[in-house]
């Protein structure tokens, strides 16, 4: 799918219409594409749960949603770190007792570039820890409510899937040796996608086939992934970058098309179209067959559930 059948603007929200009773589940809502989202759902009438690791910071994002929104939005923070498998689980948890569906789950947060090597307490990198355990635990936890609502799974990859080794480092998964900030960030974003098309076929096999998982990515857009995790050379580089780059809300118009967006092909990648898949009329485009080995995914699933202790409830 491309951006014909959405015109030459591409997808944008105003393709969304009225949310009342609907759910969302975002991760990372605090700044960037996340909190872009959350304000377009909101502002749609849809209630939307917010999994941030610091409480203050969404408490104050609530107040100021509430400021542009008005005090009747329906907004609910729950505490959740995903560099902590134990927090991941509390905060399912906490969203099977007080969630009655999830129309999505949208697994937004992210950290990026990271500078040195660090480990998680669950004693992953801590890229991989994050943007792609974490977030695989999630998943799993949730997947029985989000089955029950036929609801969908939307990962928010990266290009930068395509700019480190591409493929799973298995045998050296931490980064013990040769440990650098973009392959290991690339690596744990080709897992974030591939583990989406292995999740598809799963869903396939099984007979599954309410829930649909989606994998999109934002593009460059102006957020503040990079200056939270990234060295200063990084943050010196993306800014330099910046002319280039689009809005954050623009950033947020893939993840809401793929967790709204009716009779969308799961088989796609949805993101930007123009220049280099940065920027651009957002819609289908082409993913590199590495994303999609087959062999590799299937490999990762079975780590992915044996590391983490948690076997699909399929």
């Amino acid at each position: 799918m491309s951006t014909k059948e959405f015109g030459k603007k591409g997808w944008t929200p105003d393709r969304i219409g009225n949310l009342n009773g609907k759910s969302y589940v975002i991760t990372g809502t605090t700044s960037g594409t996340g909190l872009e989202a959350a304000k377009i759902l909101l502002s749609k009438g849809a209630k939307v749960v917010m999994l941030n690791r610091n409480p203050q910071k969404s408490k104050d994002t609530i107040t100021a949603l509430k400021q542009e929104l008005g005090n009747d939005i329906d907004v609910l923070s729950i505490k959740m770190d995903l560099a902590e498998q134990a927090s991941v689980k509390k905060a399912a948890e906490e969203v099977l007792k007080t969630v009655p569906q999830v129309d999505a789950l949208i697994c937004n947060a992210a950290i990026a570039q990271v500078p040195k090597r660090k480990l998680t307490v669950d004693g992953w990198e801590s890229q991989m820890g994050v943007n792609y355990f974490g977030h695989f635990t999630l998943q799993a936890l949730l997947f029985p409510l989000i089955e029950k609502s036929k609801g969908r799974i939307v990962t928010v990859g990266s290009m930068g899937y395509d700019m480190g080794l591409k493929t799973i480092k298995f045998d050296d998964l931490n980064w013990d040796k040769d440990y650098t900030a973009n392959n290991a960030y690339s690596q744990s974003k080709l897992a974030q996608i591939m583990s989406i098309y292995e999740l598809q076929d799963r869903l396939k096999k099984a007979g599954k086939t309410d829930v649909k998982a989606y994998a999109c990515h934002p593009g460059a857009s102006r957020t503040s992934l990079i200056k939270t995790s990234g060295s200063l050379l990084m943050r010196f580089l993306f800014s330099l970058m910046t002319p280039l780059t689009q809005s954050a809300e623009k950033g947020a118009y893939p993840q809401l098309m793929c967790a709204i967006e009716p009779d969308l092909d799961q088989r796609g990648f949805y993101g930007p179209t123009g220049r280099s898949n940065w920027v651009g009329p957002v819609g289908g485009h082409k993913i590199e067959p590495h994303a999609k080995d087959k062999a590799i995914s299937t490999k990762l699933w079975e780590m992915s559930e044996k590391a983490t202790g948690l076997k699909w409830n399929f």
